[in-house]
């Protein structure tokens, strides 16, 4: 099937979900805990059309440049190279760090991704904070010390978030997301997670600490900082975070409309963070609405995002 016939529109995609015991009501409700949303995956299934139920694995592997675009088929083949998450947080994630590129694969094996991530906080409760990187001149061994004794919760630094920020997390970094946090996650496609403290929660099976693992990758010097939520005229886009793997944009509007356009070089995954928008191509469109995802195939070319209430949206691409 012609991949520029097929690949003309923007793509709606069923979201899994992931129930662990740090989850709210915010994603499922009436269905608690649901920690998750896996919005953008590998996994995911399109949800109408022509590649109605094949999954965005499957399609990248058949259409390639046409829905990765040129930047991501260089950069990881045929692979999709995001995974891109909603996260409900009433509780405390566990204090985790995740490998790079190199570590990945001498860790988990041939193949394996490392995770770096960037963090978009839709909602935040009053007071809500992350635990992100340790105290200035903590050294390899104050942390595995640390770690080995219980004290690794002094050592974290404690950073105030409201809704809006943005933070970007490198491999090593030691964080956790704290309790009254919705958030947007983009990253690699890697969900390789080393746990370093679980709030002395059980250690069962699914949740294991992986204290070896996480003194391989984590490096003491790693932090990060809050990215506060530009000023943003009406049908405006700006970048929040650049790095090699992702770009991350905020894009907002009240009446007009913003111009988009994928040049071939890497699909547009938007998500609707509030109101309503609709996707507008020439001969086609898909409505969005709140916290629903669509993924621009990069052989769409120019589109539109037209406001059909005022609204904020992110668009996650591969620079």
């Amino acid at each position: 099937m012609n991949s520029s016939r097929i690949l003309r529109e923007a793509l709606r995609l069923t979201p899994e979900y992931r129930d662990y015991v740090w989850g709210g009501e915010r994603l499922r409700p009436g269905h608690t805990p649901t920690a998750e949303a896996w919005i953008v995956h590998e996994s995911d299934r399109i949800a109408a059309g022509a590649l109605k139920d094949r999954t965005l694995g499957e399609v990248a592997v058949e259409y390639g440049e046409a829905l990765l675009g040129r930047r991501a088929l260089a950069r990881t083949g045929q692979r999709f190279p995001l995974l891109i998450k909603l996260l409900d947080c009433s509780a405390w994630l566990s204090l985790q760090v995740h490998p790079n590129d190199e570590q990945a694969v001498r860790l988990e094996g041939s193949g394996q991704f490392g995770k770096t991530e960037a963090w978009h906080v839709i909602d935040a409760a009053p007071g809500a904070e992350i635990l992100c990187g340790l105290q200035p001149d903590t050294t390899h061994e104050d942390l595995a010390e640390a770690i080995r004794d219980g004290s690794l919760l002094d050592r974290m630094q404690r950073l105030s978030v409201q809704t809006g920020d943005s933070i970007f997390i490198r491999p090593g970094t030691i964080h956790a997301l704290g309790p009254g946090l919705l958030i947007y996650e983009v990253q690699q496609t890697s969900d390789i997670t080393y746990r370093v403290f679980d709030w002395n929660r059980p250690a069962t099976q699914g949740r294991a600490l992986h204290i070896e693992q996480s003194l391989v990758v984590a490096d003491p010097q790693a932090t990060s900082s809050i990215i506060s939520l530009p000023s943003l005229a009406d049908g405006q886009a700006q970048r929040l975070i650049t790095c090699d793997y992702f770009a991350l944009d905020v894009l907002a509007s009240q009446a007009n409309p913003i111009a988009l356009d994928t040049r071939g070089e890497s699909f547009h995954a938007i998500t609707i963070l509030e109101g309503q928008a609709q996707i507008t191509g020439s001969d086609w469109n898909v409505t969005l609405n709140r916290f629903e995802t669509a993924l621009v195939p990069a052989a769409c070319g120019a589109y539109q995002l037209q406001p059909l209430t005022a609204f904020r949206a992110l668009k996650s691409s591969v620079e």
